[in-house]
């Protein structure tokens, strides 16, 4: 089967899982054990944290490894607001986030946070201007992805963060899509907190991590929690972390190479789509995107038609985020660019991997051009 699903999940590469073995074989012990095998799984995890943390330019106090990115931004922005109460009640985020903060937001807000959801343009990116004009005096955090899981827009973070700290603002950001893919860089982007994902890395799934910046406050949402200095509770998965690590540093030596690669062959996919006249309306193509995401929608068909059609054939392609498959509910990325219901729901999503090859392409191109012909006639 072809897989063009890798913004969804990835598979554990060859390296990730190496060590996986290897450590859950020779580091098996709770790394809050005080004899020595429970020093040796301290020890490792410490490298790990350092080793995550050089990744994003940020320090090894503030990271946090949890068991995936819903979690950590779960984690990140409860205990942040927890811990600044004087801050303020109000929150600043947008309609396109994960389904994590989305539902998060909706939580806060029926706990008595008042929010500010920022409009996106057609290509999905916020507008600074606007972001500047809903800043009050009690705005305490602003939550904005760094890029759209179902598009791959690439939001301006730099830019944000440099308003939000001359306020004093907490700066959360989901950067589970871009890690690994594109340079983070926390001090330049002025963020509190950020969130990251193993399984959208190669790595096992079930592990993530959180940063937090060392210097802000925050409070712990389990009383009496001892692992990972009272973030949460549980035996730490060492074994996991070791793996995810592995693959964060495979993927973020060969950052560049990859990237020009997804670059070489979005511009090959949006080729032969044209070549073959398919009614394609393809998301933000002239806009900054990660270029192994692309969201298109083609027109009268409903994307989950298309899905369906495309595994028949044995080509794994998606509808959008895999955590709200399954809702019938329109793309909320697609109604908040300005799509109609009928139109959102016409979207899929076709995302490469490192190993995604020019021929997988082809054949997955000439696929919807036979769905096409096949409703059209």
């Amino acid at each position: 089967m072809i897989y063009l699903d890798y913004a969804a999940t990835t598979p554990m590469s060859a390296e990730s899982l190496e060590v996986f073995n290897h450590v859950n074989q020779h580091y098996f012990g709770n790394s809050r054990s005080l004899h020595d095998i429970g020093t040796s799984s301290q020890q490792l995890l410490e490298t790990c944290r350092s080793e995550m943390a050089a990744m994003i330019k940020g320090k090894k106090e503030g990271i946090y490894f949890t068991s995936g990115g819903s979690e950590s931004n779960y984690l990140a922005i409860r205990s942040l607001l927890d811990g600044n109460r004087e801050k303020g009640n109000h929150i600043i985020t947008t309609r396109t986030e994960h389904s994590s903060i989305h539902h998060l937001i909706g939580q806060l807000e029926d706990a008595g946070y008042h929010v500010t959801f920022l409009e996106v343009d057609h290509n999905g990116l916020i507008s600074l201007q606007q972001l500047k004009e809903e800043i009050r005096e009690e705005t305490c955090l602003v939550s904005i992805h760094h890029a759209n899981s179902e598009t791959g827009i690439i939001q301006p973070l730099e830019a944000v963060g440099k308003i939000l700290h001359e306020k004093n603002i907490l700066f959360h950001s989901d950067t589970v899509q871009t890690f690994g893919k594109i340079p983070i860089d926390v001090e330049k982007l002025r963020l509190s907190s950020l969130s990251i994902s193993s399984h959208k890395i190669y790595g096992p799934k079930g592990v993530g991590a959180l940063y937090i910046d060392p210097y802000l406050s925050w409070k712990s949402q389990y009383a009496g929690a001892s692992h990972e200095r009272g973030m949460r509770p549980g035996t730490v998965n060492v074994p996991g972390i070791a793996a995810f690590t592995a693959a964060a540093q495979s993927l973020h030596a060969n950052m560049k190479i990859i990237r020009a690669k997804h670059e070489s062959l979005r511009g090959a996919f949006f080729e032969k789509l044209k070549q073959h006249w398919l009614p394609v309306h393809i998301e933000a193509e002239q806009a900054n995107t990660l270029p192994h995401i692309i969201g298109l929608r083609l027109k009268g068909l409903e994307g989950q038609y298309v899905m369906l059609e495309c595994n028949r054939r044995q080509i794994a392609i998606s509808t959008g985020s895999a955590c709200q498959v399954g809702s019938q509910e329109p793309s909320r990325t697609m109604l908040a660019t300005g799509k109609s219901a009928e139109e959102a729901r016409e979207f899929i999503r076709i995302s490469f991997g490192k190993d995604t090859s020019l021929k997988e392409l082809d054949i997955a191109v000439t696929a919807l051009k036979e769905i096409v012909e096949e409703t059209y006639g």
